[in-house]
């Protein structure tokens, strides 16, 4: 190289050019898990942060390679809590981003789900990796995009949606698809949204990719189990540390001890060899077992061939950040409330079978009782739920206990035109009904709602009878279909007329409550099981059981609607009404029967003191007390919480 005399900085010149040959060498050849080891580094605040070590979760590697095998188009993980399924797709975005750049579509169940992964996780994965800081473009910035609908990069783009707004997969394509949470994707007019993007892919040939994160929820309605069935099924499988024996993890074989009072004691759990030989590994046996099992000859194994679709499912029973104690007690915790579906869902990855699709009315009088008195003395709470029809308004009085465990109390029909005000005085009169309590005391209800759906003015009737009526704890609802909607809705206004007087009017997710009312009727024992008394009438049970869940498929979306068996169904009705007057009301059950109680005790106490002692000390004199003068109530209006709570 001639070098001018007047040029004194030659090694400034040669180290610039070899920075610039670097950027000509190709970059090396690694897989996503070598990748994601060298660059990924976990933001602070997750369970182990720093960089990303696979032998904490070894059952990770081989999904997120399959990301960049050519042969594999499709990944679908039915993964369970604890085990790292939203950083594992976010590795894969992230390799798709800095070491072989491709554009990208992510697609959330909802927009609010879509800002809480940007900024949780998306955005703190990025500020901890400067290697992806350096690809992304700068907010704000001249050379590029990166906004919240939007994020460029050299060689791709990264554009966001969620299931609930078509526009945001119209007119896009990209060859890699990520679709996380699928199974609370919103169903559209034109089909289900995974199907939606994954068309937008077809044009890539064999660069496209779908990946496909969710945890289960029921079976025959859920999208992410349907998926994995079509794929190969690959389950991890460990070695037993004493047999040798190969095998996937089931909760079936998690074990733990009593006490000699019966009562549980998770911190015993362990887990049972699924051989038979009696072999039962302790908790570190079990984290070792994960840990090496690749190296054991375990790992990942299907159970159909490989033909481009590799569908993984993993347990909670896999993750080395939980302990098996742990696991069990989360358990115990949603068996004691009544919750073992998200258990099911969430801790074991798989679906929930609907047991109470169809209850047998049979069954139900069959297992009714004789009550020791009007209110059984674990009922400590009693509201009420009215259903309206054209000549007569049907009311059922319903008990409520610990757990939401029911009594039926009472059950009643009003006969009359609902468009007139007699019967809908009879009603209120019944509001007002005392109900003896197994303690002694006498009870009322303590809230009723009315259902105020109808044609042929029957709705327009209900408002008018039920304006005012709200300070007497008489409240009037509306069903409403649909799922994911809570059991009750926050109130609104709507008014009885020109000059009529408003009237708040609350919306009661049916759909869902009568799951809720379903799954209680088959339980035999413990919180929320539902008792009858053996007077009640055999229509009454016929009605309570006159509708089943079915799962239709609508455009390749599974549907799932409740269907009646036979023409009347109020008493169901009504149960559902009355479990929407405990939700408003949200009473201290435990409270009141520990006054109920208190009061029983005083009660009998008081009837020994008249019996058993000398008649000067029964008849004792009271202390007098001074009776203050009350002040006149001011006329100021008072602030403060509405009567409703809401």
């Amino acid at each position: 190289m001639t070098v001018r005399p007047d040029f004194s900085n030659i090694r400034a010149l040669v180290a610039a050019t070899n920075r610039a040959q670097e950027y000509l060498r190709p970059p090396p050849e690694l897989k996503p898990s070598e990748w994601a080891e060298r660059h990924v580094r976990i933001p602070t605040g997750n369970a182990i942060p720093g960089r990303i070590r696979f032998d904490n979760a070894p059952y990770q590697r081989e999904p997120l390679d399959m990301m960049a095998n050519p042969a594999c188009q499709r990944i679908t993980l039915m993964w369970g809590a604890q085990v790292g399924k939203t950083q594992l797709a976010l590795c894969g975005q992230g390799y798709f981003i800095d070491h072989d750049p491709a554009s990208q579509i992510m697609m959330q169940p909802s927009q609010g789900d879509l800002q809480t992964w940007l900024e949780t996780k998306f955005n703190p994965l990025v500020d901890a990796n400067p290697n992806l800081q350096d690809r992304l473009a700068k907010p704000r910035g001249r050379d590029g995009v990166n906004n919240q609908r939007m994020k460029s990069y050299p060689g791709g783009f990264m554009m966001f949606s969620w299931s609930g707004s078509p526009k945001t997969m119209r007119g896009r394509s990209a060859p890699k698809i990520f679709c996380d949470e699928t199974d609370g994707y919103d169903r559209t007019q034109e089909g289900h949204p995974v199907s939606l993007l994954w068309q937008r892919a077809a044009t890539f040939g064999d660069n496209k990719l779908l990946v496909e994160i969710s945890t289960p929820t029921i079976k025959g309605a859920s999208w992410i189990e349907s998926a994995f069935e079509a794929g190969d099924q690959r389950r991890f499988h460990v070695c037993c540390p004493h047999c040798d024996h190969l095998q996937a993890l089931r909760w079936a074989n998690v074990k733990w001890n009593k006490d000699d009072e019966g009562n549980h004691l998770p911190e015993t759990a362990y887990y049972l060899c699924d051989s038979g030989n009696g072999c039962w590994w302790s908790e570190e046996e079990r984290k070792r077992a994960i840990r090496d099992a690749e190296t054991k000859g375990g790992g990942w194994i299907g159970k159909k061939p490989f033909r481009g679709h590799a569908s993984y499912h993993l347990s909670e029973l896999y993750s080395l950040f939980r302990n098996l104690s742990e696991i069990v007690q989360s358990f115990l915790d949603k068996k004691a409330a009544n919750d073992i579906q998200t258990f099911t869902n969430v801790s074991l990855a798989e679906t929930w079978v609907e047991e109470a699709e169809e209850v047998e009315a049979e069954l139900l009088q069959r297992r009714a009782e004789t009550y020791a008195a009007e209110v059984p003395m674990g009922a400590g709470v009693l509201t009420a739920g009215v259903d309206m029809q054209k000549d007569r308004l049907e009311v059922e009085v319903v008990g409520w206990g610990l757990g939401e465990e029911s009594w039926n109390i009472d059950y009643r029909v009003f006969w009359g035109n609902p468009l007139e005000q007699e019967v809908w005085d009879e009603l209120f009169e019944y509001r007002d009904h005392l109900f003896s309590h197994e303690s002694g005391a006498q009870m009322r209800i303590s809230a009723m709602c009315v259902d105020t759906g109808g044609d042929g003015g029957l709705t327009q009737s209900a408002y008018e009878k039920l304006a005012g009526k709200q300070s007497r704890r008489i409240f009037a609802i509306k069903g409403v279909g649909g799922w994911g909607r809570p059991v009750v809705s926050a109130p609104r206004t709507v008014k009885t007329g020109r000059r009529g007087r408003p009237v708040k009017l609350f919306s009661v997710g049916t759909d869902e409550t009568k799951v809720i009312v379903a799954r209680r009727l088959i339980l035999e024992a413990g919180p929320g099981t539902c008792h009858f008394p053996d007077n009640r009438d055999p229509e009454y049970f016929l009605q309570m059981t006159a509708e089943r869940l079915v799962t239709r498929w609508l455009k390749g979306w599974p549907v799932r609607e409740w269907r009646p068996s036979r023409e009347r169904n109020e008493a169901l009705d009504c149960r559902v009404y009355a479990y929407a007057a405990l939700k408003i009301e949200k009473p201290n059950i435990a409270a009141r029967l520990k006054k109920l109680t208190e009061e029983a005790e005083e009660a009998e106490d008081q009837g020994d003191t008249a019996d058993g002692k000398p008649p000067e000390e029964a008849t004792a004199p009271t202390r007098k007390t001074k009776t203050r003068r009350r002040k006149p109530k001011s006329k100021r209006r008072r602030s403060g919480p509405r009567l409703d709570g809401w």
